[in-house]
């Protein structure tokens, strides 16, 4: 086991009051657990206070399947507190959508393949055959959804059955060009992570790029999120924009801004993976 794999994260917020963090920490402490990592934030409009704390266990005097139940009896309910405790030894297990561009899922099965990231990733989903290769390739398990407006509930309710036959425990929409029903995310709040090709809200529509050059913008976007039932308008996880000038074609752009989708989709998939984002009403507290 690395030296990293037997540790816990924390992620947590509850009303700002004076003592949060010595009590969290005192509790770490005296179980004999080492902090290896802290952060904290308070937002002092709303007087919310959010924290991520990450300890070595090795020494850690409560058992792992008690440490919620713990934290919750003697600092919890005291403080209102909001939480979700998580272990680096449990791998979150992703499941990738994507349609027919293959960019973005080539560039997430690349970190994968190359061990950058603590996942496993058990299957792809499309509503196109396309991507089966790809698939292949990294010898991922590849389930193809045709989806028409007639048979998309039935569809979404074999996929929510396959997700859970395989414990998924978070999506990645890769350019999946399908708009996932409201029952669907309600199964996977805040774990749906979409990208889109502009900062949000602009230039919407089939053809953003051509919108963007007749503009003569200057800057072009994208924008990582985690998906809700409000169509583009979930919580922001990352953003990056790249420079344009009036040198650059459609084509140019389109180049530019599959680069930076890749980008922006896997810091945000990493963020998450690390369990460094908390989501908190439509915004993220984003821990580095």
């Amino acid at each position: 086991m690395n030296i990293n794999d037997n540790t816990a994260v924390l992620l947590m917020h509850c009303p700002d009051q004076p003592g949060i963090l010595a009590t969290v920490t005192e509790f770490i402490n005296q179980h004999k657990g080492n902090i290896i990592y802290l952060d904290q934030y308070v937002n002092r409009e709303e007087k919310i206070f959010f924290m991520r704390v990450e300890w070595q266990l090795d020494f850690f005097q409560i058992p792992k399947e008690k440490i919620a139940e713990y934290f919750q009896t003697l600092i919890g309910i005291r403080y209102n507190m909001t939480f979700k405790l998580y272990f680096a030894d449990t791998k979150p297990r992703m499941a990738i959508f994507v349609s027919k561009m293959p960019h973005c899922l080539y560039d997430l099965l690349a970190r994968y393949a190359a061990g950058e990231w603590r996942v496993d990733i058990p299957l792809i989903i499309s509503n196109h055959p396309d991507m089966e290769n790809v698939a292949k390739r990294f010898d991922i398990p590849y389930y193809y959804f045709p989806i028409t407006r007639e048979n998309k509930e039935e569809q979404e309710a074999r996929e929510l059955e396959l997700l859970a036959k395989n414990d998924i425990t978070f999506c990645v929409l890769a350019r999946y060009m399908q708009v996932l029903s409201d029952n669907f995310i309600n199964h996977y709040p805040n774990h749906i992570i979409n990208i889109h090709h502009s900062f949000l809200p602009a230039f919407a529509g089939a053809k953003p790029y051509h919108a963007a050059h007749e503009r003569g913008v200057k800057l072009i976007g994208a924008t990582s999120h985690y998906v809700t039932a409000e169509l583009d308008a979930g919580p922001i996880i990352v953003q990056d924009v790249t420079r344009i000038t009036h040198k650059d074609t459609v084509s140019d752009l389109i180049k530019k801004g599959r680069d930076l989708e890749k980008i922006v989709l896997s810091q945000a998939v990493e963020k998450h993976i690390d369990r460094k984002v908390l989501a908190y009403r439509n915004r993220t507290i984003v821990f580095q």
